[in-house]
């Protein structure tokens, strides 16, 4: 459990700032300037903020009103920021160690392969840091801050000052480290993809210092409000299936929704996998009659909940995929074509590319 509700002022900003959370892997998301690493500099106890309590992996580190301050090496938090910030004079190898140094209970030799091979740094261990790329210093410094032995793992938008291709080399072993990690995670986004691909259960959402949603990451992709204007397009649900086969001759890979077939973009993950999907409502087309001769592969037979204008002669049509939900954004023109009304059975398409790079293993569930 993670729970904070503090107050502190920094010159001409203030944080105000309360949210619990039980979920592995919490979000923090919100554009710069959010007030989102001061935050986190709080929960690690390198700020003392004004007033509240803090309480980090069911420990409480800060309550002023009791007069309580755990300092900051003694917190046992790993802390991972967005510059790699690895000692220069030292090979990988001793880099780590540093951080196992700071360890209460020292990793054995097991433990530190272990991580080597999850980060796959293994063939860096003899190298300079001034010789590694900006992708693979963040996967010493993660390296690093797990053999540090802590309860709680800070990671402060760690791929922000990477190039494209060095973030989409470092993403995946984060999401290794999400799935797999018994640690409570803290990661810190304002790019919403990054966001979704670790952090599909609990979202906390600021702005200027304050929150302004804590809660499912289903609930809070669903309120474009909430995504800014640069990435509210990316409303949608978050749709669970599961891997049925693959189809190597076509480079797609079937799954299964709710009793419905739907193919996706290869994925690596074997039959039964569980999968979670990004849908977004502007990628869905909606069909009274279950469409024939057409590219799109994905048909799902869906009931609409409810229709909701948003003021721009859009309609965002709810309905729901057996006990799970989807969502459609098309024109009020379209809507009033279709005749739609709560309660009917609407068939929705989705184009199977419009799912690629969506997909992603989630054994945990929504």
């Amino acid at each position: 459990m993670l729970a904070l509700d503090i107050t502190h002022r920094q010159g001409d900003f203030t944080l105000e700032c309360a949210f619990e959370s039980d979920a592995r892997v919490t979000g923090l998301f919100g554009p710069s300037g959010a007030g989102k690493s001061s935050l986190l500099r709080i929960m690690a106890g390198l700020v003392v903020p004004d007033h509240g309590r803090i309480e980090l992996a069911g420990r409480c580190v800060f309550d002023s009103a009791a007069g309580v301050h755990v300092p900051a090496h003694k917190r046992r938090i790993g802390y991972v920021f967005q510059r790699a910030r690895l000692f220069a004079h030292l090979n990988v190898r001793h880099n780590l160690g540093y951080g196992a140094w700071f360890a209460r209970a020292k990793p054995g030799r097991a433990r530190f392969e272990q991580i080597v091979d999850m980060l796959d740094i293994g063939p860096l261990l003899g190298r300079r840091v001034a010789g590694l790329s900006g992708g693979e210093q963040q996967r010493v410094a993660i390296g690093r801050a797990l053999l540090s032995n802590p309860s709680l793992l800070l990671l402060d938008e760690p791929l922000a000052s990477l190039d494209a291709a060095r973030r989409d080399e470092v993403l995946p072993y984060l999401e290794r480290l999400s799935a797999s990690a018994e640690l409570p995670i803290v990661f810190v986004s304002h790019q919403l993809d990054e966001l979704l691909r670790l952090a599909n259960r609990h979202v906390v959402a600021m702005r200027d210092g304050h929150i302004l949603f804590s809660g499912a990451t289903a609930e809070f992709l669903a309120r474009p409000s909430l995504l800014g204007a640069e990435q509210a397009r990316d409303a949608g649900v978050l749709l669970r299936a599961q891997v049925l086969a693959q189809l190597g001759e076509h480079g797609l890979s079937e799954l299964t929704c709710a009793g419905q077939s739907l193919y996706v973009p290869r994925v690596a993950y074997p039959a039964g996998a569980a999968i979670t999907l990004h849908v977004r409502a502007r990628d869905v087309m909606l069909a009274r009659e279950r469409p024939t001769g057409i590219s799109a592969l994905n048909v799902l037979a869906a009931r609409i909940d409810r229709l909701v204008a948003d003021g721009d002669y859009a309609v965002n049509v709810h309905m729901r995929v057996g006990h799970q939900p989807l969502e459609a954004r098309i024109t009020q023109r379209s809507a009033e074509a279709l005749a739609l009304a709560p309660g009917q059975t609407i068939h929705a398409v989705i184009k199977s590319l419009a799912l690629a790079e969506q997909a992603w293993e989630r054994l945990g569930g929504l």
